[in-house]
């Protein structure tokens, strides 16, 4: 079978789902060139067609979880902190289906047409409530970076945070407070839903104040 028909059927989409898929499954410090190939029946050779290099298909990683939550700015445009809320939720729950590349996400900045495009089509609708780039930029990066480290000390299965507790941890008794919060709830599904809520509401509060005074000058 010669390396035309092999390539029969695939394209840079599949490639980088079918990158997300072993990313998600194993992580994505698990993933190579020669670990895609095998997952789709190919010669890792032959992914090059694609993506040219490791860094593109991390980069496309990261492309295919940016773009595939847009806000939606329907309605009047004064209400843009209620859209971030939504875009902002749905981001999470983007990230938190692909715990193995929040990380990724984290640390490597937008490069691909798709992924910027997504970043500018958010500030632009920004814009149309008479919000400045500089400053619709600056909201888009404030609210992303919260929804990205909260999914960060949220998902317990990312890279480097899945260790145990080892059997000398130190009892919580000795820190009555912690101890409470913790009999209360902290760390369960409810608890980092309440976080998010409270530190999004806060973030979008103050956006929504200092954008007021800026544009009342």
């Amino acid at each position: 079978m010669g390396t035309t028909s092999k390539r029969v059927g695939l394209t840079r989409d599949k490639v980088l789902r079918a990158a997300m898929e072993v990313a998600d499954r194993d992580g994505v410090e698990k993933l190579s060139m020669r670990r895609l190939g095998a997952e789709l029946g190919v010669e890792a050779m032959t992914l090059y067609h694609y993506l040219p290099n490791k860094a593109a298909l991390l980069d496309g990683l990261v492309e295919l979880v940016v773009s595939a939550v847009r806000p939606s700015f329907d309605g009047p445009a004064d209400e843009w902190p209620l859209r971030l809320k939504e875009f902002a939720a749905a981001f999470r729950a983007e990230l938190l289906r692909h715990t193995g590349v929040i990380a990724l996400v984290a640390t490597r900045p937008v490069r691909s047409r798709a992924a910027l495009q997504a970043v500018e089509d958010t500030a632009a609708a920004l814009g149309h409530a008479g919000i400045a780039p500089v400053e619709a930029m600056r909201i888009v990066n404030s609210v992303t970076t919260l929804v990205i480290g909260h999914c960060l000390a949220e998902a317990a299965d990312v890279p480097g945070h899945s260790e145990q507790p080892t059997d000398d941890a130190f009892a919580l008794t000795a820190f009555p407070t912690l101890s409470e919060a913790v009999a209360g709830g902290l760390g369960t599904p409810a608890d980092h839903q309440a976080r998010f809520d409270l530190a999004l509401d806060a973030l979008l509060a103050g956006l929504r104040d200092a954008i007021a005074k800026t544009t009342q000058k």
